[in-house]
């Protein structure tokens, strides 16, 4: 709970998003109240952290006050959110963090877009992201960069900074955000918030197109200050008739995880160890697991040719792009300013027209043979454990999109090489924030389960999350932004 000495006003500051919305149902509070409250708090926190690409706070209102007032059933009633900059929304556009895309109004409406809106979530804008979520640091040149709360002059990931920051500091109790290498838990290891991207097709689609490229290493989820939220909104958007359906919330927090075997490793894909801060704060989250009862035994990770994978997916990610600009300079004509594109993204794109068409092929063939080895890894144990990422926050300005290609593609092997190879497997993962630096800043710890063992994975996170919760931890954060001198 807050401390008595907090000053009055920002109501809600100490919920997580399932709070909020019990206050709706209850008619303890209604929508607006909820709504106003964030606002209140974006409008403090923004001009400091960037964490917005748009906003539209009377279409929220509008929507707030349509909603019931007593007696609401959907499982997020009320509650203020966000939407990444990648996915299109009713109401509000669509840049995918480029100046290309500016102001962009794209008119289809996803089936995921529409399960948000049935949870009873009211959108506020678009989170920042870097242009096309293709960097681990939110720095586009559309919007600026996006500070980290933990301290400014830091980033806080990408390509989902502006989620993360915005929910770190309390503007929102739980956002969207999207992940195809560590998108989700990278930012969320950065930001001390937890972090969970869902099974291949889990949920419900997107607009993505389902043939592109790197379609299947795509997971759109949230980032979350509980479990219990990231739990619930993976239940409004899980597809329907699912094999391995999600069980209910509440039944995934009081019927705990049986004794596990779980794998820990060190090194990441390519072979590198992490700081020494994250080799502390994965030793002290293996001793916590054993804690709890759990059996900890050293594991190797997935075993691939991390070079080649990782030019695979330069490769693929390339060609995706290279297809939606010739698709979009038929539709735009002499308007197709390449010189509104970032510089990074032109050379990926310009690298990938290079490549002959059997090169897509042997790309395929690569990143299938790399998920093929996170099944096997995963093969005697129940989970893995590692880092999410192999140091704390870094500075701002150094891997921005002007940068050198070469140093950018270095820096995101380094940040994605735990993360990735469960994108590639398509199995569920997540980053728990249990550790704080001794200069105050937070690491995760990376779990990964096998295909479609998306409970095993939350139950157990409630349980860490029981034994070592960081809701404390972000709202003494919160406290210190909004109230400095308290």
């Amino acid at each position: 709970m807050a401390p008595q000495s907090r000053p009055e006003g920002f109501p809600f500051l100490d919920m997580d998003a399932t709070a909020q919305a019990s206050l709706v149902k209850n008619g303890e509070a209604r929508a607006i109240d909820l709504i106003d409250a964030a606002i209140e708090r974006i409008e403090r926190l923004q001009p400091r952290l960037n964490a917005l690409a748009s906003f539209d706070f009377d279409l929220a209102r509008k929507q707030a006050l349509a909603a019931p007032v007593t007696g609401a059933t959907s499982v997020f009633a009320g509650v203020p959110t966000l939407v990444k900059d990648l996915l299109a929304y009713p109401g509000h556009p669509t840049s995918s963090g480029s100046r290309l895309f500016q102001g962009q109004r794209p008119p289809a409406v996803s089936p995921y877009a529409q399960a948000l809106e049935q949870s009873g979530l009211v959108v506020l804008g678009k989170s920042a992201t870097s242009e096309f979520g293709l960097l681990g640091t939110t720095e586009p040149l559309l919007n600026g960069a996006t500070h980290n709360p933990w301290r400014l002059d830091l980033s806080p990931g990408g390509s989902s900074g502006g989620a993360v920051a915005a929910v770190a500091s309390g503007m929102v109790p739980v956002a969207h955000a999207s992940d195809g290498g560590g998108s989700i838990r990278g930012p969320a290891s950065f930001t001390g918030l937890f972090g969970f991207k869902p099974s291949r097709g889990r949920t419900v689609a997107t607009d993505m197109p389902p043939d592109m490229p790197t379609a299947s290493l795509i997971s759109d989820h949230c980032v979350s200050r509980s479990v219990r939220d990231s739990a619930a909104w993976l239940k409004a958007v899980e597809t329907p008739g699912h094999a391995s359906p999600l069980p209910a919330v509440q039944a995934l927090q009081e019927h705990r995880v049986p004794r596990l075997r779980i794998g820990v490793y060190r090194r990441d894909a390519f072979g590198e160890l992490p700081t020494p801060q994250a080799l502390e704060a994965l030793d002290a989250c293996a001793k916590l697991c054993a804690d709890l009862g759990h059996e900890v035994v050293d594991a190797q990770g997935p075993q691939f040719d991390a070079p080649a994978a990782s030019q695979a997916f330069f490769d693929l990610t390339g060609a995706t792009l290279a297809g939606l600009f010739d698709y979009v300079s038929s539709l735009m004509g002499p308007a197709f300013d390449t010189a509104l594109i970032e510089p990074y993204t032109l050379e990926i794109v310009r690298r990938a027209r290079s490549l002959a068409p059997a090169r897509m092929h042997e790309a395929i063939a690569a990143l299938t043979t790399a998920g093929n080895a996170v099944h096997a890894a995963l093969a005697p144990v129940d989970l893995l454990l590692s880092p999410t990422v192999p140091f704390t926050a870094f500075p701002l300005g150094q891997f921005g999109p002007t940068e050198d290609p070469a140093t950018l593609m270095s820096h995101t092997n380094r940040l994605a090489g735990y993360t990735v190879p469960a994108s590639l497997a398509g199995c569920p993962a997540m980053s728990v924030p249990l550790y704080w630096s001794a200069d105050g800043l937070p690491l995760g710890c990376h779990f990964v389960g096998r295909l479609d063992h998306d409970a095993r994975l939350l139950r157990l996170a409630f349980e860490l999350e029981e034994a070592a919760p960081w809701a404390p931890q972000l709202l003494r954060l919160q406290e210190k932004l909004l109230w400095p001198s308290v």
